[in-house]
């Protein structure tokens, strides 16, 4: 109400998985333990490979070593956390940090949803213009595009956050997720800018997200119409395979993102809620890089080539 008084909230209270079932947790710990490992060492993987072999530093690749980078720092704002979380009773975090927090996840998601958007863009010029690839992704141009996608995930992470923490937060601290998730964080604003703020969250992040899946979607009907074009069998199917590891990776980025944020309201509880929110947080990235290294053959023998190539000398 206008002209009543609120105290500056100075930390929050993760709630989390405290409400699970104890001997639930170390299971989980473990699972998500081991799940965050795979996805550092797997993009680690990816992103050595492609440095070392030379037949891979092509722009499609160096998009992915920037999308490996994104689901890195993405994991790292989010995953070590909520591991902590379930250790420590102690579930605080200040006010400085729950906003650094809610930056760098929304900085790198956006970010990683951009370079899915360039990716789309790079298989549509290689398959529907092929004599103009090597002019239109060049070195210079590809660093560009590149940074141009760091730069609005950064100017979305700042926007987001400056809405959100304009705020005052009062009565009760709780963050009811394991993390600073907007959507929770906002629940505990205060004043009549609650709905405004709400909506207009909304409206940026969905904006965003959905001018990015409407050029991935254009960019693939075209490349489809290029495809069926072909009049071999056997050249379509080549020329649609360059294309399968980043087509399932949006499909699981997106989906999973669908799941967790277009579900209808009923009466979910709160532990459902928490572990649908793992999906998009902790699974997807998981999932990545085992797309990229099964599904692209190219990766998939380039990194057959450096296990051997470092492993097997010494064992012989």
């Amino acid at each position: 109400m206008a002209g009543q008084n609120y105290s500056m909230m100075t930390e929050f209270i993760l709630v989390g998985f405290s409400t699970f079932p104890q001997h639930l947790l170390p299971a989980f710990f473990l699972l998500y333990l081991l799940m965050y490992l795979f996805t550092l060492l797997g993009n680690l993987l990816i992103m050595a490979t492609v440095w070392s072999e030379r037949s891979l530093h092509m722009p499609m690749y160096l998009f992915l070593c920037a999308l490996s980078t994104s689901e890195i720092l993405f994991t790292v704002a989010i995953t070590p956390r909520m591991l902590v979380d379930m250790v420590f009773t102690h579930r605080t975090i200040t006010w400085a940090a729950c906003a650094s927090q809610m930056f760098f996840s929304f900085t790198f998601g956006f970010t990683h949803s951009f370079l899915l958007m360039i990716m789309g863009y790079d298989r549509y010029v290689a398959i529907c213009h092929p004599l103009s690839y090597h002019v239109l992704m060049s070195n210079r141009g590809c660093a560009r595009l590149v940074s141009w996608t760091w730069a609005g995930g950064s100017v979305m992470g700042m926007m987001v956050t400056l809405i959100v923490f304009h705020l005052t937060f009062c009565g009760s601290n709780m963050i009811r997720h394991f993390f600073c998730h907007v959507f929770s964080l906002l629940k505990l604003a205060c004043g009549n800018e609650n709905s405004s703020v709400t909506l207009a969250v909304i409206l940026v992040c969905v904006s965003a997200l959905m001018g990015c899946l409407f050029l991935i979607v254009l960019s693939y009907v075209f490349i489809v119409a290029a495809i069926l074009q072909i009049p071999s069998a056997e050249g379509r199917h080549k020329t649609f395979s360059t294309c399968v590891s980043h087509l399932t990776v949006v499909i699981v980025h997106y989906g999973f993102a669908s799941i967790i944020y277009l579900k209808p309201k009923g009466p979910h509880s709160m532990d459902s809620n928490t572990l649908m929110a793992t999906t998009y947080t902790v699974f997807t990235p998981f999932l990545s890089p085992i797309i990229f290294s099964l599904r692209n053959k190219e990766l998939k023998n380039a990194i057959k080539k450096s296990i051997q190539r470092k492993f097997i000398p010494l064992s012989s």
